[in-house]
């Protein structure tokens, strides 16, 4: 196909099975994974360890004030939906207390079953953002063999090759990406690291950002239209003023791990994240050297009066 692809569907939100619903889920999120003592989590916490703050009830006790208490980490991690799945469906909802035989397999599954369903947020955009056509199709199949994946057994998914899957499914993403772009395709830096990058002067108009590492990346009023966001990592990138409302593939856990500010441009299936109202520390530029103060022809000073208009 030649020229501007005609206008595509707007992306969805992936559906409501996509989204983390903790109401129904065991609090797999706050115990299957591990995570280190650093600026992203307050303690060590090996895999398969309930964290200190999660309660009898599957939430997390100090959930209002993650970002206070040292666990900015976990207000940015997104589950698509992996969580209520497993623990709904995959386990027909025996929880890991109730039944601690269940454990050790139900966490494994959650491994396998977290990456699935961020496939399925995908692919899901993708066939929002892609016109009737081959393409299309195949994303349509691909998204269908994936969902069939996640309502597979612990044993088969256990069993599963999920690095061979996403291997399949990420040639066609990129595809849908580059006919999404167009004739607006801009600047390719999958893959750039771009720690703390002062951007705020480059052309990131279509630009494929596809996996790109903007930690703490300086995006002040960037324009983001028809950027590819694929798997990019945002955290503490400051975005205020940039405009993604049409950024392809940005989800809300890439949002909120940025920062931002009330003119933050964002799609209108993702919310504004709260921390985003708070004050943002502004970067620190070199200060201008001072130039040497010239007499005045009367020996005085301003403050002196010694000028005169």
């Amino acid at each position: 196909m030649s020229g501007t692809p005609q206008p595509a569907p707007s992306p969805s939100t992936g559906g409501g099975d996509l989204r983390a619903d903790c109401s129904r889920c065991f609090g797999l999120c706050c115990v299957a994974p591990a995570f280190a003592a650093s600026a992203d989590f307050a303690v060590d916490k090996p895999a398969g360890r309930p964290c200190p703050n999660l309660g009898g009830d599957f939430r997390c006790g100090i959930h209002r004030d993650l970002r206070d208490r040292g666990f900015p980490g976990c207000t940015v991690f997104d589950c698509f939906g992996a969580g209520q799945q497993v623990a709904q469906v995959t386990f027909a909802g025996r929880d890991w207390r109730s039944a601690p035989d269940t454990a050790a397999r139900m966490f494994d599954t959650f491994a396998v079953m977290r990456p699935l369903h961020e496939l399925l947020w995908y692919l899901t955009e993708a066939v929002a953002l892609t016109p009737p056509g081959p393409l299309r199709e195949e994303l349509g199949v691909a998204l269908t063999q994936t969902r069939r994946l996640t309502a597979g057994s612990p044993q088969e998914l256990l069993g599963l090759d999920v690095d061979a899957h996403r291997g399949r499914v990420n040639p066609l993403l990129s595809r849908a990406g580059e006919l999404a772009r167009g004739d607006r395709a801009g600047l390719d830096r999958r893959g750039a690291v771009l720690v703390a990058a002062d951007l705020r002067r480059v052309d990131l108009v279509g630009a494929n950002l596809r996996g790109a590492v903007l930690l703490g990346a300086d995006l002040r009023d960037v324009d983001l239209t028809l950027a590819d966001l694929t798997g990019a990592d945002l955290r503490g990138a400051d975005l205020r003023g940039a405009d993604l409302r049409r950024a392809l593939f940005l989800h809300q856990s890439q949002a909120d791990a940025a920062r931002g500010d009330h003119r933050t441009g964002l799609p209108p299936a993702l919310t504004r994240p709260a921390h985003w109202s708070l004050p943002v520390t502004p970067v620190r530029r070199p200060a201008a050297p001072r130039q040497p103060r010239r007499p005045h022809r009367n020996g005085g000073s301003p403050a002196a009066g010694g000028h005169r208009r």
